[in-house]
């Protein structure tokens, strides 16, 4: 933050703060080949700039209140405070408020933003939904960062010139309490569960741990050279320290209050912010114009990612999967996008291939995810929307859709729509569905004096099929076609002089379908007494009197 001030002298700041900074950057600039071998520049890690803000002039100070979606950007050269909607990521309100505001908190419960004037001794005290100052609270000299601890009620503020720590009571909007801690104190950080505040010194190279019960410092802890920005990583219990004269970051176990690891990152960092659901850092770095992201698993920076002039402070909402970075020499706020994970979706089938006209059901699993829904189609056509996922183990989900499909190849899609915390992923499966297996039976009849009727039954699995094609031939000799009702029989009646024409032929009756797209061909015979033909001369047998009739059925595949 004070790079950014030694930047803006016309805005009024202390001389002490430009004496030791200049010292600084000497040693600044012999780790910044150090940082730069460890950090590739070019490397992105599938984070992306999506979005940059102008904002006002010399920007420092970030928060975010995630519920509201909105972030709150101090504008140091300007006396105001810059309100941004997450959503059209543009500035909705301009706020006035003290003498060159600098840190910037925000309680999302109470729906109040705390900021501290560094040129005023001030904080200013802003309502979320009248977006109006409510109150001016007085604290210590030259005030620099803060931090709330919502379940406590409390902010903590850092006064660089008097080497102390206020705290507010934001019921009260009174100082109840002046803690002395190290040398020039810059940032403050807060874990509400440990009930737990860190404070960086950067004249001293010093972390101070201050007790929330009992209001004294418990542990002083030394970290790296002009010890800067701080943040919590309440799940972890870790604290992060940027060291801006080391071009490192300083990571702290909040048990043991000791540094467990050292990580290089970019030239002159200033700030963190961490996301604790995806378990990074994100550390800006005024020297070289960039941040670096931190794998709170590896310790390791992942990724590097340019801004504009001069980063300073930095913010995180989580369930966005954003940060945003103010830089304070562009006027301006970079919005970093966060590459989801994409969790992993296979398709299983209950049968493949299966027969056309028996349900299948399909199985999607995704994992890693956090529930959500699952949407089966087959090419465009949707078979199942928006199907809860199940818990089956771990973070692995399940979801089922049953359907029967026509016969071919069919592409089966599960799509995972994803969310803030995964993104979208789906897994594809090719399902063959066969020709169903068809079966014909044909029978003569005889209406005496009249005439002869044919008729042929179809079915699938047993069940009449309707509206089927079914041809009658006796020899070469084409009788008739019909379709099949709604109980599957076709129906031919010959009439006398047909008849006689199919004698000619003296061959069997044969039936025969002739399949689709989703049955299979078929055919049967009437076989006639003593393996002759049709008797055809019955058209003249006394009235009563019937035709042999036989059936034989097969089916083809």
């Amino acid at each position: 933050m004070r790079v950014q001030r030694d930047r803006h002298a016309s805005v009024g700041q202390r001389g002490r703060t430009s004496a030791r900074w200049r010292g600084a950057t000497v040693v600044g600039a012999a780790t910044l080949a150090l940082a730069a071998g460890a950090v590739p520049a070019s490397a992105a890690g599938g984070y992306t700039v999506t979005a940059t803000i102008p904002v006002g002039s010399s920007p420092i100070g970030v928060a975010v209140d995630p519920a509201a979606r909105t972030a709150y950007v101090t504008n140091f050269g300007g006396d105001t405070v810059a309100v941004i909607d997450e959503a059209t990521r543009t500035v909705t309100a301009t706020i006035p408020v003290g003498s060159t505001p600098d840190g910037v908190a925000v309680d999302p419960a109470a729906r109040t933003a705390y900021v501290v004037n560094f040129g005023g001794d001030t904080v200013s005290v802003i309502d979320e939904a009248t977006r109006t100052v409510t109150a001016t609270i007085p604290v210590g000299s030259t005030p620099d960062g803060v931090a709330v601890d919502p379940a406590a009620r409390t902010a903590y503020v850092v006064n660089d010139g008097g080497d102390t720590v206020s705290v507010i009571d934001e019921a009260t909007r009174t100082v109840t309490a002046t803690i002395p801690v190290g040398s020039e104190p810059i940032a403050v950080a807060v874990d509400p569960a440990a009930r737990t505040a860190y404070v960086t010194n950067a004249g001293d190279g010093t972390v101070s741990v201050i007790s929330a019960a009992t209001r004294t410092v418990t542990a002083t802890i030394p970290v790296g050279h002009d010890a800067w920005g701080v943040a919590v990583a309440p799940a972890n219990r870790t604290a992060y320290v940027a060291n801006a004269g080391d071009g490192t970051v300083s990571v702290i176990d909040e048990a043991t209050r000791k540094v467990t690891a050292t990580i290089p990152v970019g030239y002159r960092p200033v700030a963190v912010a961490v996301d604790p659901a995806a378990r990074t850092a994100y550390v800006t770095n005024a020297g070289d114009g960039t941040v670096s992201v931190i794998d709170e698993a590896t310790r390791t920076v992942t990724a590097t990612i340019p801004v504009g002039g001069d980063p300073d402070g930095a913010a995180v909402d989580s369930a966005a999967r954003t940060a945003y970075v103010a830089n304070a020499s562009d006027g301006t706020v970079s919005v970093i996008s966060a590459a989801r994970p994409a969790p992993v979706t296979t398709v299983t089938s209950s049968q493949n291939p299966s027969p056309f006209g028996r349900n299948v059901t399909f199985t999607a699993t995704v994992g890693p995810a956090d529930g959500g829904t699952i949407t089966f189609s087959s090419g465009s056509t949707t078979l199942c929307r928006a199907v809860s996922l199940t818990h089956v183990s771990g973070r692995t989900y399940q979801a089922t859709c049953t359907r029967a499909l026509p016969a071919g190849r069919d592409t089966i899609t599960a799509a995972y729509p994803g969310d803030a915390s995964y993104a979208t992923s789906a897994g594809t499966l090719t399902q063959t569905v066969t020709r169903a297996r068809t079966a014909l039976t044909v029978s003569i009849s005889f209406i005496p004096r009249l005439a002869f009727t044919l008729t042929a039954t179809l079915t699938a699995s047993g069940r009449p099929l309707s509206g089927q094609p079914v041809s009658f031939n006796t020899g070469h000799t084409h009788l008739c076609t019909r379709d099949t009702s709604s109980r599957g029989v076709a129906t031919c009646v010959l009439t006398a002089s047909e008849a006689r024409r199919a004698a000619q032929d003296n061959g069997l009756i044969r039936a025969s379908y002739p399949g689709n797209t989703s049955y299979q061909p078929s055919s049967a015979t009437a076989v006639p007494p003593l393996g002759g033909g049709p008797d055809f001369s019955q058209l003249r047998r006394p009235v009563g009197q019937r035709a042999v009739r036989s059936t034989n059925e097969y089916a083809t595949v």
